[in-house]
């Protein structure tokens, strides 16, 4: 049997992020063989994590960054139990790490969980599984985006809680030959704002439009009007929800005398695409009876 030192065990930590404990036990159980070790845990972690996965995680961070050139960005949203994970400088670094990998991919999920993982063990799906048996809570990689232009892509996060992290994330994607950068972060701050459904009318759900007209035709029919009268009513309503809902249409908040398709014009900017995420949109969050939960735990103590 190997002799399984302090300085055995403290370096196997620093890899793993494994508990004293567990980190001495993974040696002894492989002779020494930190290689194994490693595997041992990650077996053990997975193990743990799987338990962990069927709870709520709809707190955690956003995370956004443009790549040097400005030709792409990328958009991750990781998930956490609870807010006090996420202000982990660990949880933060990981994000981070997670954020340049979607940049190097085509920025889907799929794509990003199979992607190496950066600390070099795995993938980065193993990755989060081994923050789930560390931390003790369940995390999501949620979801993921990039975005590419011949043009500019510019990012906005809001309420951030480290740089590129926040709970709102915005990549706006603009071509043109006028100050993109500048009218990209305008653009993405009124989107952080206004959370509009789709860049043009044309772009929108059929499904919401339908299910918007249908509900203003009930509407309209209560006041007992002719059909023919409330069929114009209705064309009316449907270019007032337009403004709500279109990003290009909206009044642009910073100023409400031009639209955002006007202030794009102005900039000698065009629209290619956005993404918007808003942490744990979405997500059912279980809600909980704090005092009724300490008032069981006390029971019988």
């Amino acid at each position: 049997m190997a002799e399984i030192t302090a300085a055995l065990v403290k370096q196997l930590r620093e890899k793993t992020g494994a508990g004293m404990m567990d980190a001495k036990r993974a040696l002894v159980e492989n002779d020494g063989d930190e290689t194994a070790a490693i595997e041992w845990l990650r077996a053990k972690g997975l193990s743990k994590a799987a338990k962990k996965s069927g709870r709520a995680a709809a707190e955690g961070l956003v995370g956004v960054k443009v790549a040097a050139d400005g030709k792409s960005g990328a958009i991750v949203e990781l998930n956490s139990e609870t807010d006090f994970v996420s202000r982990n400088e660990g949880f933060q670094k990981a994000l981070g790490s997670i954020v340049d990998v979607a940049l190097q991919t085509d920025g889907s999920v799929s794509a990003v969980s199979a992607a190496a993982s950066p600390d070099g063990e795995g993938s980065v799906d193993d990755m989060v599984k081994r923050m789930i048996a560390t931390i003790g809570e369940n995390m999501t990689l949620r979801r993921a985006t990039k975005l590419s232009a011949g043009g500019r892509v510019a990012a906005y996060v809001h309420n951030t809680a480290a740089p590129g992290m926040g709970k709102v994330g915005v990549l706006v994607a603009l071509e043109g030959a006028g100050d993109l950068e500048d009218a990209g972060r305008k653009v993405a701050m009124h989107i952080a704002a206004t959370s509009p459904a789709s860049a043009t009318t044309a772009e929108l759900d059929p499904a919401l439009i339908e299910s918007e007209k249908r509900i203003l035709t009930e509407q309209a029919r209560e006041s007992g009007k002719a059909d023919a009268v409330i069929e114009k009513m209705i064309v009316g309503r449907m270019q007032k929800f337009y403004k709500e809902v279109v990003l290009v249409e909206q009044p642009f908040i910073m100023d409400p005398d031009k639209t955002v398709g006007e202030f794009l014009k102005a900039q000698g900017a065009t629209l290619k695409a956005f993404v918007h995420f808003k942490l744990g949109e979405g997500v059912e969050k279980e809600e909980t009876d704090f005092a009724a939960e300490v008032a069981s735990m006390t029971k019988g103590s």
